[in-house]
């Protein structure tokens, strides 16, 4: 309860009890009828479980109420007030639905202690006497001021604790009873009659007539409480009908929940004060959850665009309000909630849409509407902002206040928007469950039909008079490929692949008989996919940049519809090259505001392309350039880790990686192979006394010469260094006629690049699988024969000793276990270690 609430109640508990002392002691000094008193106690209380549940508010109505009038007719007030508790106790405890609530208790007590004390002396005062000897009036209005005082009370405490109007709130739900009061204050006449004339046996016989009265009434009652449930149900599923349609919005904005939630309750708050009729305020309230449904007919990517909107993209979204309306009006709201979801982009000064309605020709739900989503729109995150403080976002809304907004509106707003804010945040919104947009279906192969073939879509201006449903049918076609392109994109690293899955999405929305996507090289325009008529001329093509239709497009950065496809075949003065293609669209492809490369499309019908189609691919554009980036610096990257950046060959890591592939051939196929490892001697001495240019040149001379003698199939590495590794699959013809062109080889290594030093090769063999089955060890094989073919050589043919480099220590922990060459080279762990697989 709020302050206000406990103040009422402890005023209304205070005077009520003060008047029950005060009562009770001069009830003593009168020496009442002690057993007259008795009798109306227990009737009282028996008939307490005579009573019916008022619909729509926790009260009750009990035939009780005929003992307690005709009560303070036989009795003193004091007595008359303890029959009322006494009622009182009888209804909160016999047949009660609900444990007693002690703060109710002593407030039912207080009030019926005051509402008899009222109806007492209006009983008393017999201002007809003259005219009414038998006190028919004055039971009348005494019956009448019970009813007031009772009834008017306890809808003050209920007012105070829903926060309704009491007036309102007591003509809904407490005057329809007042007949009630009347007949029973009647029924209460004639028993005061009857227990003057016939004492008290023959009163007894009222009472069957007094149950079949109850009886009755809470027959009617009870179909009555049938009726409203029924109908509290068919508002309950109103309520959800209009939810789940506010759900369809979630599911295409990115806007929440809550963010509808608080709308409704500024709204709600401010039709309020503006004491809006019932129908307006239900009206508003729909509105306030439903008002966007409209942008089910925007394409998503429209709607949460991280930026401003261009042009053509505003007109997309300008429709909203149209088809929100055109959606609402099949559900015939017994309320105005169409003409509020229509107008709620209306501004005040007749500058807004769609129909440039302006003051009071706007709804009042719509002028409310659009000051509250504003300011809820300034105040909370977008994509393409950050929410503003809600002061700042108030003064915005009050600059444009008589301008977009409805100057008394803001006005009302400017004065409780804290207090509204307040409220919003301390409400418990439930959560939305999820949309299940990217379920995939296993079951249902095909249609009982079968599937058609895609015919050639027409590709005619789309016409204006579209209704909402192809509207939202082709936005969600046009979102789901845009979806679908986003997804493709960025599954694959290959530039092949994620070309060929771009065209292949692109078919499913715009119709093309051929396409072709070039990837930008310096200043060149290269086809990297091509597909359908003239594919292999457009294959053919590098298009200079700035040159040809694709050209242009790539140097201004600009997209062009229906050009001409012959230009790009044009600048190469070759009338033998022409296309029977009329019609082309061509986007620019960037990334980092870089044009990477163009996508066009061409069509055999002149004028095939429209403004959608541009904006379409304007839309993937940004996606596909950067995926297409990502793809060429891939394939570089991958080539250069795989090669040696002085020789060209292949480094020791990608030789490895490929020697256990063949390994793995050579042991399912039954084949075998061999690895030689060479080393250039005589290299040190050249590169001390030439300079490591020389030496460089060196390097690359018999790498080169090594391509040279072998074969396409075997594998030639620089093993790093002055070594080099082959990889000769079959070997057995081929291995001696390589092994005489390795001295070859070395022999002539430094002729070419001007050394006098004397240079050979030394070279170790092994073989698969008679030395080793393994790539590892096949190298270690290699590697120590080259060694011992070297020994010999140095003892035949002595040269000085050749500098040696002691690594530091640190290079290897005392506890290390010992690396061969091999893992070193490779900077593989020792042999006791898990090797690379």
């Amino acid at each position: 309860m709020t302050k206000v609430t406990r103040f009422y109640w402890l005023a209304i508990v205070v005077s009520g009890f003060a008047l029950l002392a005060y009562f009770l002691l001069e009830w003593k000094s009168s020496q009442p009828d002690l057993v007259k008193l008795f009798l109306y106690l227990l009737a009282v209380v028996l008939t307490s479980g005579f009573k019916v549940w008022l619909p729509g508010v926790l009260s009750t109505l009990s035939m009780n109420y005929v003992f307690m009038i005709a009560a303070l007719m036989d009795l003193n007030i004091g007595s008359a007030i303890l029959v009322g508790i006494a009622g009182v106790l009888g209804q909160t405890f016999y047949k009660s639905r609900a444990g007693a609530n002690w703060n109710q208790l002593l407030f039912n007590l207080s009030t019926i202690s005051l509402s008899i004390m009222v109806a007492a002396y209006c009983y008393r005062l017999h201002l007809l006497a003259s005219v009414d000897p038998y006190g028919i009036f004055s039971v009348v209005l005494s019956s009448a001021s019970y009813f007031m005082v009772n009834t008017m009370i306890v809808s003050g405490i209920i007012s105070l604790t829903s926060k309704k109007r009491v007036f309102p709130l007591w003509k809904e739900s407490y005057l329809w009873t007042s007949p009630q009061y009347l007949v029973g204050g009647l029924i209460a006449c004639g028993f005061h009659f009857l227990l003057q004339s016939i004492g008290w046996i023959g009163t007894l016989s009222t009472i069957p007539v007094m149950y079949l009265v109850y009886r009755s009434y809470k027959i009617y009652l009870t179909r009555v409480d049938e009726q409203q449930s029924h109908l509290a149900e068919m508002a309950e599923l109103h309520l959800r009908t209009i939810e789940a349609l506010a759900l369809a919005i979630d599911a295409k904005d990115d806007t929440t929940a809550a963010h509808l939630r608080r709308v409704q309750i500024y709204a709600s708050e401010i039709g309020k004060e503006l004491e809006l009729s019932s129908l307006e305020m239900q009206a508003l309230e729909a509105a306030a959850l439903l008002y966007d449904i409209g942008k089910l007919a925007v394409p998503e990517y429209i709607i949460s665009k991280p930026g401003k909107l261009t042009p053509d993209e505003f007109e997309k979204m300008k429709i909203h309000p149209i088809v929100g309306a055109e959606i609402l009006e099949r559900v015939n709201f017994p309320y105005p909630v169409v003409p509020i979801v229509r107008a709620h982009h209306e501004k005040f000064d007749g500058t807004g849409y769609p129909d440039g309605l302006k003051g009071e020709e706007i709804p009042i739900g719509a002028r409310i509407l659009s000051v509250v989503d504003c300011l809820d729109a300034l105040a909370s995150d977008r994509q393409y902002r950050k929410a503003m403080q809600l002061d700042d976002a108030m003064m915005i809304i009050v600059a444009q206040a008589g301008q977009a907004f409805d100057p008394k509106i803001v006005s009302v707003m400017q004065r409780r928007y804290r207090e509204l804010e307040a409220k919003a945040k301390n409400e418990s919104f439930e959560p939305a469950k999820n949309i299940s947009y990217n379920v995939k279906v296993e079951r249902g192969s095909s249609p009982a039909t079968g599937f058609a073939v895609d015919p050639i879509v027409s590709n005619a201006t789309v016409p204006s008079n579209k209704n909402f449903q192809m509207r939202i049918s082709d936005a969600r076609r046009e979102f789901q490929m845009l979806v679908e392109i986003a997804n493709d994109l960025g599954a694959s690293l290959s530039l092949r692949e994620t070309l060929a899955l771009l065209a292949i999405r692109l078919e499913e929305s715009i119709a093309y008989d051929s396409v072709a996507i070039y990837v930008r090289e310096k200043n060149e325009l290269v086809p990297k996919y091509v597909k359908g008529e003239g594919s292999r001329l457009f294959s053919s093509l590098r298009i200079p940049v700035g040159q040809g239709l694709s050209g242009w497009v790539a140097e201004n950065n600009l997209p062009i519809v229906n050009g001409n496809p012959a230009v790009e075949c044009g600048y190469l003065n070759d009338p033998s090259k022409v296309t029977l293609l009329r019609s082309a669209i061509a986007v620019p492809l960037r990334c980092r505001d870089q044009v990477v490369g163009v996508l066009t499309l061409y069509q055999l019908q002149p004028d095939a392309f429209t403004v959608d189609h541009k904006r379409i691919l304007l839309n993937i554009s940004a996606k596909a350039g950067a995926v297409i980036e990502n793809a060429v610096k891939f394939e570089q990257v991958q080539g250069e880790a795989r090669m040696d950046e002085l020789t060209g060959l292949m480094n020791a890591r990608s030789l490895f990686e490929e020697l256990e592939k063949r390994v793995a051939s050579c042991a399912s196929d039954g084949t075998d192979m061999a690895v030689l490892v060479l080393d250039l001697d005589g290299f040190k001495l050249a590169n001390d006394l030439h300079g490591h240019l020389t030496g460089d040149k060196v390097l690359q001379s018999v790498a080169a010469a090594l391509r040279r003698n072998c074969r396409a199939t075997d594998l030639v590495a620089r093993w790093g260094g002055d070594e080099f590794i082959l990889v000769l699959a079959e070997p057995q013809q081929h291995l001696a006629r390589v092994l005489e062109r390795i001295a070859e080889v070395g022999a002539a290594a430094g002729l070419g690049a001007g050394c006098t030093t004397p240079l050979g090769l030394s070279a170790g063999c092994a073989i698969y699988p008679d030395d080793a089955t393994d790539a590892e060890s096949l190298l270690e094989k290699a590697d120590e024969r080259m060694y011992e073919e070297k020994r010999k050589r140095k003892a035949a043919n002595p040269q000085p000793p050749r500098n040696v480099v002691v690594l530091p220590k640190s290079n290897r922990s005392e506890g290390d276990a010992p690396r061969s060459r091999v893992q070193e080279k490779l900077q593989l762990p020792p042999n006791d270690a898990v090797r690379i697989s």
